[in-house]
């Protein structure tokens, strides 16, 4: 749990976009919630850096190694992965701790072994690097038990964040989907991971699954060579959070009611069905770890019929961390979303440009994600339906990125109208990669 001095605190921020108007007998109010954090600085900190007491949160890294058979084809996965997890580790800085596992159908410690974590120096990075030089591919997949072994390492030390990073290029083949999902069940909340599918043999719904449970990112690196760029970005990125488990909270007058929560960028995810209650007419809703950053996130709050030229509060939007004793810490960032009835049908039926954007965007993950499954079942008419109208989503938001990542899948005819064709071969690796990062969005334009 997060606790940090007001010295070197971030601060964080909450600026909320909406029409509040609603004609007479409206009820749902909708609202983009721009939650910003800056100040903490130490995004980017570099290699063997190190903080004066209580500059910088203690922090714990569990680096998950897929060491299945399949990693030993061809053999260079094995050693971009090892090469990767190196370069991962001379990212760390001074004094967070560390681990490294082994995962196959069973989690190994590979350093530093003992059921504890290391703690990062110049010492302790070169005997974890001589470790991994001991790593090779033989067993199975199961993803499950490499997470909790990276709970229990992680939770045996003293840290304010907690973060995992994981690398598979296969399939959980050696657990139950239930097995996986009582592990992520257990680890939410307790710690953040990132997940990353190598190649092209891993399930992609398994490893969004997985970063969507614990609140980290995923992403596809189709070339193993690839690696290490990425696994030292993700590094530096987790070096750079400063506050854990900080809390989305939500209050609402009687009568009021939260019809969904979800951040809309930089990606989509669904937020709703992880409230917990927070005492008489709030709601908490995890957002993870933070660091210098910017995320926004699309709030529906449906409120009772009132009269014209009334207006009332709909929801109060804090920000808190949960702490050991069950108290929160307040972050001190608020903002106020309302309601004001009106027979001004041009104020009442304007939508706000910030909404409808983020409607857009999480209409353009769904259409791909849906796209993609009706192609992979056969149905070439949905899926030219549903990846057409992702199409013109994309052109019409300016998300440039996933307009390239489409075209590798449909030849498009006229983006402005959706008009597609179903390409006859597609690269795996290019279906893969639409599929991984459907989720990502692009804020509005100015």
């Amino acid at each position: 749990m997060a606790n940090f001095s007001k010295s070197n605190a971030p601060q964080f921020s909450v600026d909320v976009y909406q029409n509040e108007y609603l004609p007479d007998g409206g009820r749902e109010v909708n609202a983009i919630a721009t939650v910003t954090s800056t100040g903490g600085g130490t995004v980017g900190s570099a290699v063997g850096t190190s903080y004066a007491p209580g500059q910088g949160p203690a922090a714990g890294v569990a680096v998950m190694v897929d060491c299945s058979g399949s990693m030993d084809y061809p053999p260079t996965k094995m050693r971009n992965a090892r090469d990767a997890t190196a370069a991962a580790i001379d990212t760390l800085r001074d004094g967070t701790h560390f681990a490294v596992i082994g995962g196959t159908h069973v989690a190994k410690e590979v350093y530093p072994g003992g059921g504890r974590l290391a703690v990062a120096d110049r010492t302790t990075r070169e005997q974890a690097k001589q470790a991994l030089r001991r790593l090779s591919a033989g067993g199975g997949t199961a993803i499950g038990t490499w997470l909790r072994l990276a709970d229990r390492l992680l939770s045996s030390a003293d840290v304010a964040i907690r973060h995992g990073i994981l690398l598979t290029d296969g399939r959980n083949e050696h657990e139950s989907p239930e097995d996986l999902k009582a592990a992520l069940d257990s680890c939410a909340g307790r710690f953040t991971c990132d997940a990353r599918g190598v190649g092209t043999d891993w399930e992609v719904k398994e490893v969004t699954g997985i970063a969507s449970a614990l609140l980290g990112t995923a992403d596809i690196v189709a070339d193993p060579t690839g690696l290490a760029a990425d696994f030292t970005q993700m590094m530096e990125t987790a070096m750079g959070k400063e506050v854990a488990d900080v809390a989305l909270r939500l209050w609402t007058p009687v009568g009021t009611t939260i019809k969904f929560v979800k951040q809309v960028a930089p990606t989509v995810e669904e937020l709703t069905g992880r409230r917990t209650e927070a005492g008489p007419r709030a709601g908490d809703y995890p957002t993870g770890s933070w660091g210098d950053e910017s995320r926004d996130y699309h709030i529906c709050v449906e409120v009772p019929t009132a009269g014209l030229g009334q207006e009332m509060l709909a929801a109060r939007v804090s920000l808190v961390v949960p702490q050991p004793d069950g108290s929160v810490q307040n972050l001190g960032a608020q903002g106020l979303i309302r309601a004001v009835w009106t027979d001004d049908m041009v104020a009442s039926t304007s939508i706000n440009p910030q909404v409808a954007h983020y409607t857009g965007q999480a209409e353009l993950a769904q259409a791909i994600q849906q796209g993609l499954d009706l192609r992979k079942a056969g149905d070439m008419d949905g899926a030219t339906a549903k990846l057409g109208r992702a199409v013109q989503l994309a052109s019409a938001s300016g998300n440039a990125d996933t307009a390239k990542l489409l075209a590798k899948v449909v030849d498009v005819v006229d983006a402005q109208t959706g008009t597609v064709r179903l390409k006859a071969r597609v690269a795996e690796a290019d279906e893969m990669t639409l599929e991984t990062r459907s989720t990502k969005t692009v804020r509005v334009k100015k």
